[in-house]
């Protein structure tokens, strides 16, 4: 038996599991709880994002110096790696959290975050870019989160990588 199971519950929880009747207030509370821990992920992913291009930019800044030394251009390859796996990180816990909400969900008289994603998945944009109408729609349709914020540590590490390339050539 796996620690989770072996772990008290609270009285609420634990007298309407042995009821076998439904405790609509203790999984309002979960639910709340789960959505208030999502929201607290969200905001540190935010906090993380502000440093790491607060960063990215001082050192993109440093590569129009005329001093400069290979070193700088490898240190903004290692920040802009790490804050992309830092991401795609943030992007497993979200996907978890979010998991947890909608699984609470069909308990509850209106399922927020369920219907939120079938309308965004409704909108989603196309994978492909062409013919033309692709492209419109592609545009104007639904990007995650995840998915844009990625390619932003993606573009300093190229600039990163092709500064470091120039450096040791010349």
């Amino acid at each position: 038996m796996s620690d989770a199971a072996e772990q008290p519950r609270p009285p609420a929880a634990a007298d309407a599991a042995r009821s076998g009747t439904p405790n609509g207030a203790v999984e309002l509370e979960l639910y709340k709880l789960a959505v208030e821990m999502a929201d607290r992920i969200s905001a540190r992913r935010g906090l993380a994002n502000t440093f790491f291009l607060t960063v990215n930019t001082g050192l993109a800044a440093l590569l129009g110096g005329t001093e400069l030394r290979w070193y700088v251009a490898a240190a903004g390859i290692v920040f802009a790696l790490a804050w992309w796996w830092l991401l795609q990180s943030y992007r497993r816990l979200s996907s978890a959290k979010f998991r947890v909400i909608t699984a609470l969900e069909p308990d509850l008289p209106i399922q927020l975050f369920s219907e939120e994603w079938r309308y965004l998945e409704s909108t989603k944009a196309p994978r492909r870019l062409w013919p033309a109408r692709d492209l419109w729609a592609w545009m104007n349709g639904y990007h995650e989160l995840g998915t844009v914020e990625r390619v932003v540590p993606l573009a300093f590490a190229a600039i990163y990588t092709i500064e470091l390339i120039r450096q040791l050539s010349s």
